[in-house]
């Protein structure tokens, strides 16, 4: 199977919906004019790129990135993945690799020093990004609000 990465497109827009909602299946679907909207403002963000990883005409899998400027480590920045996803029926094809790859690139393009995620509390999803060279190095905090 042939996978290619790149940027997203507003014209993915439907089909990272498709897959955040494998990723939170409890989360209300959001009105079309609301993900317009959010999709505009992410794309006027800069150093924000969502990677969308295709396996033939499908939309298999993405990851959000952002470079953060920082005033520390020679000035050079940090990459944040967040909202990594593999469509189910595109799982074990290389499919994550490949966009932790492109995250990767992404960063040492950006003069990044380091890209740094947060993971779910899962054995399976800890081994992936071992596997893919990242390692469990701090303990990450979350705060939800409402």
């Amino acid at each position: 199977m042939k996978i290619t990465v790149r940027s997203a497109a507003e014209t993915d827009l439907s089909a990272l919906l498709a897959l955040y909602s494998e990723l939170n299946p409890d989360d209300a679907p959001l009105p079309e004019a609301s993900a317009g909207a959010i999709w505009a403002a992410i794309s006027r963000q800069q150093g924000r790129t969502i990677l969308v990883a295709e396996a033939g005409d499908a939309v298999a899998g993405t990851a959000d990135c952002i470079v953060l400027p920082n005033l520390t480590r020679g000035g050079r920045a940090i990459l944040f993945v967040e909202n990594v996803v593999v469509a189910d029926a595109f799982q074990r094809h290389g499919v994550g690799r490949q966009l932790m790859e492109a995250a990767v690139r992404l960063g040492e393009s950006a003069g990044c020093y380091k890209v740094q995620l947060l993971a779910a509390d899962d054995a399976y999803v800890h081994t992936f990004y071992e596997a893919c060279g990242f390692k469990a190095m701090a303990e990450g905090f979350r705060r939800y609000i409402s």
